[in-house]
Formats: C-alpha cells, structure tokens, sequence
C-alpha cells in the first residue's frame, strides 16, 4: 500500500510557475511509475506527466511539453512538477499517482493503470 500527499498548489497569475510535490509513503518507491493528472471543473481528469522508477524516462501531454518538468527523487520518495509559463487553462485540481505493476523502466500514461492517488492539490492561474 503507498499513500500519496501533494502540496505545492496556489494562485499563480499567468507566466508565472508553480513546483509541486507528492510525497510518497513505502519503502519500494523506486519500483513505482509515478504521474500528474489534472482535473479542471466539469471536465475528465486529464494525463499530464510521467516518470519511470528510475527517473529516466518521462513523458508529457502535448499542451504541457516545454512548459512543464516532471521529476523523481528516490533518496526522498518524492516526485515533482515544476511547471513555467503557466496559463489559465492550466487551472485544475492536481493529482499524482502511483503504480508497480509495469516496472522501474517504463513510463504510465493511461488513468486506469495507476493504482494509488492522492488527495490533489488546486492549482489556479490567473489572467
């Protein structure tokens, strides 16, 4: 079982950034692909990044790539988003996610595949 705390989330006005954090719980972090996700009101919750276990591999939506960075320290079992130029479409709830079932190699873009979220964290970019 790991147990997933973001934080990080704010009012930011556009152009400006935001890193988040989502501390994990469990002794076998390295192990786990680990995601962002975002939800912004009444729409789906949406992929936005992802990290292998080794930290090698990433992987982004289109409308965040060059914008956004996603990262993994394993020493503190924690992944980051950083996230520049940020607009108003960015405006959502935050989540991170977790998952051991594919390995240590390979990147985790499909919501069904996590296993583990946290609670979210707002992130609000004004215009």
């Amino acid at each position: 079982q790991v147990q997933l705390g973001e934080s990080g989330g704010g009012l930011v006005q556009a152009g400006g950034s935001l890193r988040l954090s989502c501390a994990a719980s469990g002794r076998t972090f390295s192990t786990y692909a680990m995601g962002w996700f975002r939800q912004a009101p009444g729409k789906e919750r949406e992929f936005v990044a992802a990290v292998s276990g080794t930290g090698l591999t990433t992987y982004y939506t289109d409308s965040v790539k060059g914008r956004f960075t996603i990262s993994r320290d394993n020493a503190k079992n924690t992944v980051y988003l950083q996230m520049n130029s940020l607009k108003p479409e960015d405006t959502a709830v935050y989540y991170c996610a977790a998952t051991p079932r594919f390995g240590a190699q390979v990147v985790v873009y499909v919501t069904l595949d996590y296993d583990y979220w946290g609670q979210g964290t707002q992130v609000t970019v004004s215009s």
